[in-house]
């Protein structure tokens, strides 16, 4: 009897021990739940959260190699669109738009809610506090900025300031994240990465290792280089996404008046993916853009008969737009030429070994774009 008595206390013990590693290990599943709750908050949800509900990994599968890669790339896609994907009938894209609206909040909220999440902003230095102070901080993340001008006005070097400026602390005035670089006329040039992170403190491997370039060849390779962008994004940070420039292609490519309806089509889905981006990953994009003289009736009253390239469809697109001249040596002028917050005004910065600059910084300034 002491024996079996003996036994049933140990057998008691092991269910007690039982029942409190599944209730530990439960507990931990809550917490872990969680943090990723928390980590989705504070990001794009990934569009594996999707699964379930007649959503199956399949399916999720096809959307990825479609150049879905979050729950809020769903969301902001039109049903007519994400019936293209192969596989995806209407009934499967009803049930995608559904579950991703639980994630994703699309309705209507409080002026003083939205002011809260503008005000958790960044904005990322250009190296300049001059041209900081006129963009009141920088450059914009969640938004599109188009900087345009003639050439050796300095927008190239812009790029390569903030591709190296966005891996600084916040702190600093930085992003905290990578740079993706899209390159469409060739001017890239590592070297100058390396000598504006000397000028920050930052160490020259690791800077040049931040930053993912893409040369793109023709307007439709440079639309499906921000597919993999898309991907790129959700396996690590990135604080901000750079096309220079974005008519370049599309000036070669569509050049006759009889597919100027084909081009505006393919620059307005250019576009809308680059808000998408803004908008799912939080990311500043910075775009560049060449010039035209203007020759219509009111070119006879401006002063400066020039106009950015790609139409309406651009000018409506870019939430910001900067108009960059040139000025005396390596002095630059800076003018909002539009933007939603900002008043119409001018600055001036120059150019130096070390990127964008003030002009007062005279011992680094030099004629360099």
């Amino acid at each position: 009897m002491t024996q079996v008595a003996e036994v049933n206390h140990i057998t008691s013990n092991e269910q007690q021990g039982s029942v409190g590693e599944q209730e530990l290990s439960a507990g931990y599943h809550e917490s872990m739940v969680a943090e990723d709750d928390e980590d989705y908050s504070a990001g794009p949800v990934p569009i594996q959260q999707l699964v379930g509900n007649g959503i199956t990994p399949q399916d999720i599968k096809k959307l990825k190699e479609a150049g879905f890669h979050t729950v809020e790339s769903i969301a902001y896609t039109p049903k007519r669109h994400i019936v293209t994907v192969k596989g995806i009938s209407e009934q499967k894209a009803d049930k995608l738009l559904m579950e991703a609206s639980k994630l994703v909040p699309l309705g209507f909220t409080t002026a003083t809610e939205f002011h809260q999440r503008r005000s958790e902003l960044i904005c990322l230095t250009t190296g300049s506090k001059q041209l900081d102070t006129l963009l009141g901080g920088g450059i914009e993340t969640g938004a599109i900025t188009e900087v345009f001008g003639e050439f050796r006005t300095g927008k190239s070097q812009l790029c390569h300031t903030l591709a190296v400026t966005c891996q600084l602390p916040i702190d600093n005035g930085g992003g905290e994240g990578k740079c993706l670089y899209i390159d469409t006329e060739g001017t890239f040039r590592p070297i100058r990465l390396v000598a504006i992170a000397r000028r920050f403190g930052l160490d020259e491997n690791e800077t040049l290792d931040n930053v993912a370039y893409a040369r793109a060849y023709n307007a439709d390779h440079q639309l499906q280089l921000l597919h993999q962008a898309a991907s790129m994004m959700t396996e690590s940070r990135f604080s901000l996404l750079i096309v220079d420039s974005i008519m370049a292609l599309y000036r070669t490519d569509y050049s006759g008046r009889g597919e100027l309806s084909a081009r505006q089509m393919h620059v307005a889905k250019f576009m809308r993916t680059l808000q998408r981006l803004a908008d799912e990953f939080g990311i500043a994009v910075v775009i560049t853009n060449q010039v035209v003289a203007q020759v219509d009736g009111g070119a006879i009253f401006n002063p400066d008969p020039k106009k950015p390239i790609g139409g309406n469809i651009v000018a409506h697109s870019s939430t910001t737009r900067l108009y960059f001249k040139k000025a005396k040596g390596a002095n630059r002028i800076c003018k909002i030429y539009d933007s939603p917050c900002l008043a119409e005004s001018e600055t001036v910065f120059a150019l130096g070994q070390g990127g964008v600059i003030d002009p007062s910084d005279e011992t680094e300034a030099a004629e360099d774009e």
